[in-house]
Parts: C-alpha cells; structure tokens; sequence
C-alpha cells in the first residue's frame, strides 16, 4: 500500500498503463544558419497551435466550453511575443540551435512559477512545460501521445499527466489517474474532478513500482492505492465504489431543494471560483452562488495587468450568469505567496507578514482604482457583493471605502452606467479583525471568515509547513473563540457571515 495526495476523489480497480512522458534533455548546440532556426521555431510554433486548437474543440465536447478556455491560454503563452521573441534573439545573437534556445527562454518561466509557494501558481509551471515540451517534441519529430483511442479500461500512471493529455483522454475507459508528482490544484487535478476519474499524485516513485498490466486497487478520497491487491482488498474497494456510486445518486436528489437544517436554519450554499470557467460546476451542482472569485488568477501568467474594460467583460460574465444569485468579489489579493512581476514588489523579509492584499492596493492606487471601476460597472448585470482581503485595521476599511466613493464620482462624472446596489464587506483572516469585528461592522454590509489564514495567523503555524500539521486544526478552541465571536457581533449588528477555507467545505 502506498498513500499519495488525494487530487480527485472516487474509487478504481484496473489494469495499468504506463506512460512514458518524460521531458526531451536538450544539448546547447552551436549552428550555422540562424535563419533556418528561427525558421524552424516558428514551424514548430504553428504545428502545436494546430495541435492545441484539435484538442481545445474535442476539450469542449468533454469538458464544456468554460473548461476548454484552459487551452486557448495554452495557445496564448504558445504565441506569446515574448517568449517567442527572446528565443529567436538567443538564436541570432548566439548561433544556438531553436530547441535549445527556446528550453532556456521556457525554463525562466518555469522557474519562476515553481519557486512560488500557492499550490495552485505552482500549477501552473506544469502548464509551461506542457506548451513547452509539445514545441520541443514538434522541433524533434518525437510522437506525442493521444489518449483518446484506448481500446479498454485502464488506470493511467505516468510521471505527471499533462493537461493536453488529460483533456484528450476517454472517461469511458480511463478508471483513474496515479503520478509521481503533482497537486490537488493543477489543471490535471481539476480536469479529473471535472471528468469525475478519481486522481492520486505525488506518490514518489509509483512509475518505478508497477509495470503495464499491474493491477491496482486506488481510492481518491484517502490517497491511498493498492499494488496487485488481494482478491478481498478488491471486493472492499468494489463494494465502496458501489456505495459512493449510490451515495452519489442520493445526493443529486436535493439539487432544486432548500438549503436548511431540519429546524429550518436557512445556509447559503455558495462556491469558490477563479474565473468564468469555474461557473460549469456551480449550476452543476446547484450552488446558491459565488462565495469567493478569487481575482488575482486574472491578473496572473500574463506580462501586465489587464485593463479596465477586460475586468469589466471577465466581473460582467459571471454576475450575468449567475444572476440574481450573489456573487462575492473579493479585490485583488497578492503578495505573500502570490508574486506577480510586473507588479515589481520588493522583496520581504516575512512577505506573509507584509505588503500584500488591502496593503497593496491602497499604496498602488490606480491599480485599486481600476479593478474598481470595472466592478461597479459589472455590478448592473447581478448581485454584486465586493470584499476586501487581508483587513487588519478599521483605518484601512475606511481608507478602501473612501477609494471606491471617488471611482462612483469619476464614473458619474463620466456619465458611465454602473450600480449604486451593491454590498461591500471584509474578510476575516487576521485576529485583530475578528477582536474589533464589532466596531467594523458599524462600516460594512457582510464579513466572511476565511477560515486558512485565521488559523494560520492565530495559531502561528505556516500552513504550508508538513512537520506542523497537528497544529494547523480549525477545533484549536482560540480559533473557534474568535469564529463564535465574529457571527456574535455580526448578528447583533444586523451583518450576514460567510465563511470561507478548508474548514468551510469540510
């Protein structure tokens, strides 16, 4: 038995099939024609758009539209100038051939997004070596695999399974996913929740361990898998695939149905979504609304901030379609483990403990501003519900609110459409927020207690930090004083609480 991280959750048994993506090994080579090599980089370049553009149109088939988007970004880091045009001046500058130059403009990226500590930006780097090894393999003649002909059922084990080849894979014959590395937030995991195949990664070793035609028993749920199981390890797993299947069908019997206890407490049920693609799962499984769009994903694997009017098309899809139902917005919120390099932040000594969030926004005013206006104007399409990050201080809420008064004047002044209806709320996270909860709420319409960074700063533990996880509970009872305290205040200042975080969803 082997135990991993649980990606995507759901029960499998079944053969495996091994394969072998391991990333080209380019040598620095020296060439004659630099024209033949750019020549060739832009072949290549063509070839993987071509590639990218079959699987985005079969990714809609399986996936829907929101989730193919993924790989009209994969096409857009492909061709993007940048990159395009720093590998071809290594090329002319320095004779390298184009496989070699282009590896180490690709690997700049790559570490970049690897170095940073969110799960889910180091995603992302997986994302780059996916675009970059299919230019690569193009630029080698090397095939690349197409997982959509599988003949049986098979549970796929490799290295890491790239998005491209996630999202060409038949969920009628492919049981289950099991890597050596990877996370619950790559765009591999997210794809396997969206496919419903149960997914276990960052198992170490497990391509050395099994060979093709291995049988493996894997439950997504606990991360742990089963190598040439015995014959009553296999009933047990077929039994709770068979239960999970029937637990399953018993919950879609409430979709449509009232949120509430049996004494009849009413609990709006709301999803967290990182941008219009994330919205497919919500009216799949009937949520209430967005609870948290985590912005900064927009501001992200790009080379500047995105202007006012593409924020205002990105806030206006998701209030359109999900409305009358809420949507919390919660402003732009990076710093700490979050780095965007164009917004050049210094470098800190505790980052977690610096400029980040609210912080941010009120010393970049413009780029406040910006995000903004174009919320305001979206909010006529919805029911828009702003939030702040990262509020320490009554100072700072005034301050953000005395910001979005002067973004209402520019825009009436401007004679510009946008809501006067809307809410405006905090969150929760650190301790002196929840101890003055009271005096904030004089100042605000909501407060949502983001439940990951309130342990974190409550209890002193980094989150992220494996040798301290007994310490990083939701039950530490500082914890739940400082929750049971903040609904408290709320209550009695007429102010709804959400919440927010692991312990949410839990």
């Amino acid at each position: 038995m082997l135990k991993g991280r649980k990606a995507s959750p759901g029960v499998a048994v079944g053969e495996v099939l091994i394969i072998n993506n391991e990333d080209i090994k380019v040598e620095k080579k020296i060439v004659e024609s630099s024209d033949l090599q750019i020549e060739r980089l832009l072949s290549s370049v063509s070839l993987s758009k071509t590639q990218l553009t079959k699987i985005r149109d079969k990714s809609k088939e399986t996936l829907g539209e929101e989730k193919s988007l993924i790989f009209d970004s994969h096409i857009m880091l492909l061709e993007d100038p940048e990159v395009i045009e720093q590998t071809k001046q290594l090329i002319a500058e320095q004779n390298l051939s184009a496989e070699y130059a282009y590896q180490v403009t690709i690997d700049q990226f790559i570490s970049l997004f690897e170095n940073m500590d969110d799960d889910y930006l180091r995603g992302r780097a997986l994302d780059i070596r996916d675009i970059s090894q299919r230019g690569l393999k193009n630029l080698a003649g090397v095939p690349i695999h197409d997982l959509s002909g599988l003949e049986k059922k098979i549970i796929l084990v490799a290295s890491d399974i790239t998005p491209s080849e996630t999202a060409t894979v038949d969920p009628q014959n492919v049981l289950g996913f099991l890597t050596d590395i990877g996370g619950r937030t790559s765009h591999s995991a997210i794809i396997a929740r969206t496919l419903e195949i149960p997914a276990v990664v960052g198992l170490g070793n497990i391509t050395s361990l099994v060979k093709t035609g291995d049988m493996v028993a894997m439950d997504g749920d606990t991360g742990e898998i089963y190598i040439n199981p015995t014959s009553s390890v296999v009933s047990h797993f077929n039994q709770k695939k068979e239960e999970l299947e029937n637990h399953k069908k018993e919950l879609f019997k409430y979709i449509g149905l009232k949120t509430e206890t049996r004494e009849g407490q009413k609990i709006e049920l709301v999803g967290n979504i990182r941008s219009p693609e994330d919205l497919d799962l919500l009216e799949k499984y009937d949520a209430e609304g967005v609870g948290l769009f985590r912005t900064e994903f927009i501001f992200m694997g790009r080379s500047e901030a995105p202007n006012e009017q593409e924020q205002f098309e990105i806030y206006k899809k998701v209030l359109s379609k999900l409305s009358p139902r809420p949507v919390v917005v919660r402003t732009l919120d990076v710093g700490g483990d979050k780095q965007i390099p164009y917004l050049n932040l210094e470098q800190e000594e505790n980052p977690f403990l610096g400029v980040r969030a609210i912080r941010l926004c009120l010393t970049k005013k413009e780029l406040f501003k910006t995000q903004i206006r174009a919320l305001l104007r979206a909010g006529v399409y919805g029911n828009l519900k702003v939030m702040l990050p990262m509020i320490s201080s009554l100072e700072e809420l005034l301050s953000a609110k005395e910001i979005f008064s002067e973004c209402e004047q520019e825009l009436e002044k401007k004679g510009v459409k946008y809501t006067k209806d809307y809410e405006f709320g905090i969150m929760i996270e650190i301790p002196s927020a929840a101890i003055i909860s009271d005096v904030m709420d004089n100042h605000d319409d909501f407060m949502s207690i983001g439940t990951n960074d309130l342990i974190q700063y409550t209890c002193a533990v980094d989150r992220m930090n494996q040798n301290l996880v007994p310490l990083y509970t939701p039950f530490n009872p500082a914890v739940l004083r400082l929750i049971q305290m903040v609904i408290k205040n709320g209550q009695e200042k007429g102010c709804w609480v959400g919440m927010c975080g692991e312990a949410a969803s839990q």
